[in-house]
């Protein structure tokens, strides 16, 4: 389909490649939420690129071992002239999460996190995960 895409590529593409026969994932997301994860002896440390949120936007949820970060705004970026008609009009809202396992032995109090200048920086400790203690279910047998 000779159509702009929306994501990144240009319409002369299509004249370039050959059609595809499977679904690929070919955009760009301009940075936003990177992650890149380096192991420590003691944890890790997360750092996650949210280009144009500020720390309000942003949110943490820990919940049955996964971390949860949620990225939402809304911009209004309407212009007017002198005698008040709009010259441009645009908005934008829009809602990104993405999710890690941490491990169910990891709280909350545990994580510390810290928003910078678009960076959202994590360090979150390593847990040894406890052996669960298996007790034998016998069956007793009659006779």
């Amino acid at each position: 389909m000779l159509m702009p895409s929306i994501f990144g590529n240009t319409f002369m593409d299509d004249f370039f490649e050959f059609p595809k026969t499977h679904v690929t994932t070919n955009y760009s997301t301009n940075g936003l939420m990177q992650t890149d994860v380096e192991e420590t002896e003691t944890g890790y440390e997360v750092s996650m690129n949210l280009p144009g949120f500020e720390k309000k936007d942003v949110k943490a949820e820990l919940k049955e071992g996964y971390l949860t970060i949620t990225a939402s705004t809304s911009q209004n970026n309407d212009q007017k002239d002198k005698a008040g008609k709009y010259i441009r009009k645009e908005r934008y809202s829009g809602t990104c999460s993405r999710s890690f396992y941490v491990g169910e032995d990891v709280t909350q109090q545990d994580i510390k996190a810290r928003f910078e200048n678009g960076v959202l920086r994590l360090s979150i400790p390593k847990k040894d995960a406890k052996p669960k203690v298996e007790t034998p279910n016998y069956i007793s047998i009659e006779g």
